[in-house]
């Protein structure tokens, strides 16, 4: 097999590529897919790149096909997890520098493409400013937009988040004069639903994670209660558009009991 074919763009994969789309009810595709990339910085390594950034720029531009094929499939939301709360303690300094950097691009170029709506959710007090400044414009930018709506988890864990909610909820409520006792009596799960940053968002249907790797990672703790899990062998850069309709595909088959 040809590295054009390998890859996934020769004739014969973008004829089953064709093929496994046809075959895909419009009904059973995901009305919210989360995307976990990895395996950026070993791709690089497999590659002889110097740089872990040639991993994470190579990474990115996936991400932003990984979005065409989501909205051309008809998936109304997707969450990419791009950079975690320890990613900013643990990461070195200069591949943090890196992947900031491309990280404002992203956000930047998606924001100026056609109708799609971008929202950062993570926090922005912990990242470099001119990082969060970037994402708060792109998301203003893009507020009235109706398109696909783009989650770009920055600065994100998940616990973190549950924490976030919990002490936004007791602090309306004690604005409202409530007092601690009455709020333990009524708190239920939909009050910490309603104030994680995905706050009115849909919960992810299907999370998929590239690289082989078998893990959370502190990823949409709370809203992948229920959802489907998929992983993909493939490092990030190397995702094919046949790897994810495989994705779409399976999790049309599973039978969803959501507890029942």
């Amino acid at each position: 097999m040809s590295a054009r074919e390998s890859s996934g763009r020769g004739p014969l994969y973008r004829l089953y590529g064709n093929r496994l789309r046809r075959r895909i009810d419009p009904a059973s595709v995901p009305h919210h897919v989360a995307m976990m990339i990895d395996g950026n910085r070993r791709w690089a390594r497999q590659l002889g790149f110097d740089s872990a950034a040639d991993g994470h720029r190579a990474g990115a531009a996936k991400m932003r096909e990984f979005l065409e094929w989501c909205d051309e499939l008809g998936v109304r939301v997707v969450s990419l997890y791009l950079l975690s709360s320890d990613n900013l303690r643990k990461r070195d300094s200069k591949e943090l520098d890196d992947l900031i950097e491309i990280i404002a691009e992203l956000a930047t170029s998606l924001a100026a493409r056609g109708n799609w709506r971008v929202k950062h959710v993570g926090r922005s007090d912990i990242l470099p400013a001119e990082l969060a400044r970037v994402l708060a414009d792109a998301e203003e930018r893009t507020r009235d937009h109706t398109g696909l709506h783009v989650n770009l988890a920055v600065g994100y864990g998940g616990r973190h988040e549950i924490v976030d909610a919990v002490r936004s909820i007791i602090a309306a409520h004690e604005a409202s004069g409530g007092t601690l006792e009455d709020l333990a009596a009524h708190l239920t799960p939909e009050m910490i639903g309603e104030h994680l940053y995905t706050g009115g968002q849909p919960d992810p249907d299907l999370v998929i994670r590239t690289s082989g790797e078998q893990r959370l990672s502190d990823f949409l703790l709370w809203q992948s209660a229920h959802s489907e899990f998929y992983f993909v062998e493939a490092l990030g850069p190397d995702l094919r558009r046949v790897d994810f309709l495989r994705a779409i595909r399976d999790f049309a088959d599973r039978d969803r009991r959501f507890g029942r």
